[in-house]
């Protein structure tokens, strides 16, 4: 499956952005659809993943309760909406796909990758 992610900018800190991630290739409800990010020399976290029907969804700590992972299957299209952003936030946000029944949350899980969107929040 390829995945083209798209929705990144500039923000204050307290602002938001909703992240897209368009899937095209192979069925998009075989697959789990997930997000991760990666600050400069870091490595690259997880953030949030969800089964394709939304009955399993997976956040990490740091991202709980300002970060909302949903996907539209007709559309092909998996979002992240991210709310009282903060500049620790900031970096290149990644989706992903892998055809599982589980939520991975390791990037190890999936095989699938975006190009990336940048997302910087200032302070």
């Amino acid at each position: 499956v390829q995945l083209q992610a798209s929705g990144g900018g500039l923000v204050q800190a307290g602002g938001s952005l909703r992240l897209s991630c368009t899937a095209s290739g192979r069925t998009f409800t075989s697959y789990v659809m997930g997000w991760f990010r990666q600050a400069p020399g870091k490595e690259r976290d997880f953030v949030a993943a969800m089964t394709w029907n939304g009955g399993s969804t997976r956040y990490a700590d740091s991202t709980k309760g300002r970060f909302t992972i949903s996907r539209d299957n007709a559309k092909n299209t998996a979002y992240l909406l991210m709310n009282s952003l903060k500049p620790e936030d900031t970096g290149v946000y990644y989706c992903a796909a892998e055809a599982s029944r589980v939520v991975p949350t390791t990037k190890t899980g999936f095989g699938s990758w975006g190009q990336g969107t940048q997302v910087t929040v200032s302070s």
